[in-house]
């Protein structure tokens, strides 16, 4: 028994920072945001998790006008096409959230929207967006002329007030409904992706690991065009690794080829569980593997670093190497390095153990009194420090979310990144979480 994921549709007319919305609500820039109209043209559908309840988001393009068309280069019939793409959105929705810009006030577009989602049965959440500072927050009231009840403030941007629009969302949404589905075992197989730079011996690994030639292997960069997947049996399991194109900065990909094979490289470290980043140990750390290492780290999935080619670096330089990875990978400090050699295999055994310890960790639930006991005992030792002549305290915190652990902690004020960072380490210590990212969310509560 499983249950279908009730639909949220985005909706909007252009530039009212719809994608940003989504972005906030799945956690991780997965829709693309820029700040013209007219960039999202199809509907884009995310998965989302909220205080243990999960939902679809889908991303829509915004309804244009035809004299909108001419302003955002597009064409009528493309504009056309945009707006039946959000139509039909909102036919398959379960819930509307109808986002509008305060800055701006009611446009005869928002009202044009609003006059389409009020005539169905569909519920609608009024997103009243870029309220970024409470001198805005009263103009949100303006909007209840649009006649779909209480907007919402939100900063899609800086976060604000987005914990309590998810409330909203989560409350409107219906209940739960178990259908029956068929038992798919290759869904629930633990996916690694295989990432890093052209040439640094990605899918020289991948078929090392899956034991046979999968991937065609070449020194010339970039033969891997597209990612391939294999499920391999081990002792304590089975397990999907995926191959990926060698991923280069956006100014250096020119051939359409390559763009798009760098974003399905960039779609299966999305859709993976753990992902080996791949460095190349004769070259140590590039500015190209750490922002790509970044990008990775983004997506929200378990890390095991791995420094191949390993045999091929001087016994004397391996110390400053791997000194090098932890300063300029400071930011993936809870992931394992491991020096390997993929061609001649020397130490490819360890990855599998450090894999496993990583998916342990990545699904990983933590009981909430235990979280509190962890929480309130690294309050006393260290505690926030003071915002504004007050000092913030943390009242309560619960784990919303596993793949990866997500912790939402429930406080008087704000807590600054350095605070977090210390509870984050506190967290990681106490529950053995090293190999396995962690998000911590903040939400104000008064007392």
């Amino acid at each position: 028994m499983s249950a279908e994921l009730p639909v949220v549709a985005i909706i909007g007319r252009p530039n009212v920072g719809k994608s940003t919305l989504v972005n906030r609500f799945v956690g991780r820039r997965d829709a693309i945001e820029q700040e013209r109209p007219g960039v999202t043209r199809d509907r884009k559908e995310f998965d989302v998790n909220w205080s243990g309840r999960a939902f679809r988001v889908i991303d829509t393009g915004g309804w244009l006008t035809e004299g909108e068309a001419g302003l955002t280069d597009e064409d009528p019939a493309l504009a056309a096409k945009v707006s039946r793409q959000a139509e039909a959105a909102i036919g398959e929705a379960d819930l509307v959230v109808l986002v509008v810009d305060v800055t701006t006030g009611i446009t005869e577009e928002d009202a044009r929207v609003a006059g389409v989602v009020r005539g169905k049965a569909t519920p609608v959440i009024v997103a009243v967006n870029k309220v970024d500072d409470g001198r805005r927050a009263l103009e949100i009231w303006e909007f209840a002329r649009l006649g779909l009840g209480d907007p919402w403030p939100v900063s899609a941007l800086h976060g604000r007030d987005s914990g309590d629009l998810l409330d909203a969302v989560v409350a409107a949404l219906p209940p739960v409904e178990p259908v029956e589905t068929p038992d798919d075992g290759e869904a629930a197989i633990f996916s690694i992706a295989i990432v890093g730079r052209p040439n640094v011996g990605k899918s020289t690994l991948f078929n090392r690991l899956v034991g046979e030639d999968r991937a065609v292997v070449h020194d010339l960069p970039g033969t891997t065009r597209d990612s391939i997947d294999t499920i391999i049996d081990t002792e304590e399991g089975p397990l999907r690794f995926v191959d990926t194109a060698g991923m280069r900065r956006a100014s250096r990909v020119d051939q359409p080829v390559e763009y798009y094979s760098t974003v399905r490289a960039l779609q299966a470290v999305d859709r993976a569980d753990a992902a080996l980043f791949v460095i190349d140990a004769t070259e140590g750390v590039t500015h190209q593997d750490q922002r790509l290492a970044e990008r990775v780290d983004g997506a929200g999935c378990a890390i095991v670093i791995v420094l191949n080619k390993w045999d091929q670096v001087e016994t004397d330089d391996r110390e400053a190497i791997k000194l090098a990875v932890l300063d300029r990978l400071h930011f993936l400090a809870y992931a394992p390095v491991l020096p390997i050699s993929a061609l001649t295999g020397r130490r490819v055994h360890q990855l599998l153990p450090a894999l496993r310890e990583a998916e342990e960790a990545y699904h990983r639930r933590i009981p909430t009194g235990a979280l509190n006991r962890v929480i309130r005992d690294a309050q006393a030792a260290h505690p926030p420090p003071l915002d504004r002549k007050h000092r913030p305290r943390i009242l309560y915190a619960t784990q919303g979310a596993s793949d990866p652990p997500t912790f939402t902690l429930f406080s008087t004020r704000t807590l600054p990144a350095t605070y977090l960072r210390y509870l984050e380490r506190k967290i990681r210590e106490e529950f053995d979480l090293g190999p396995s990212p962690i998000k911590i969310r903040v939400r104000r509560r008064g007392v």
